[in-house]
């Protein structure tokens, strides 16, 4: 499997982790890396963990009734140096009872990606692109706009 296939798997992951309510597993993903958001950057995993606990509401069943679609990944890989870089955009669709489907926003991410032991991992994030907003009531649990 090539580089850019297994770091589209990542992007892959983590929206799959973030749907079924998994915010620990989200955040190991981001265990080394910096993370741009609105309110500025944080490092680690427990800084978004903390982070995604205060925002994302989940449900009964322990997921946010989400499904992230990652789009249009754009994947740069210099090899030598073991780096790559990623720019993509998502769309999160929900369903809820109180919410019939729809998307509820979407933006872009830019990503930063290591090889550390032969393994991609995120390096660095920025969270702050977000293009789109529309009802994110059932989804967060703070007030967006984009």
């Amino acid at each position: 499997m090539g580089a850019a296939t297994k770091i589209r798997n990542l992007l892959y992951r983590y929206a799959e982790l973030m749907d079924a309510g998994d915010l620990e597993n989200v955040a190991a993903l981001f265990a080394k890396a910096k993370i741009k958001t609105g309110g500025g950057v944080l490092e680690g995993a427990a800084p978004m963990l903390a982070l995604w606990q205060a925002n994302v509401r989940i449900y009964p069943c322990g997921t946010p009734r989400t499904k992230h679609v990652i789009t249009n990944a754009i994947v740069d890989v210099d090899k030598k140096a073991g780096t790559a870089t990623c720019r993509s955009y998502y769309t999160v669709f929900q369903a809820t009872p109180d919410l019939p489907l729809q998307a509820v926003c979407a933006g872009r991410y830019h990503d930063v990606f290591v090889r550390e032991k032969g393994e991609w991992r995120f390096s660095e994030r920025d969270y702050s692109m977000l293009d789109l907003a529309g009802d994110l009531s059932q989804h967060l649990l703070i007030p967006v706009s984009a």
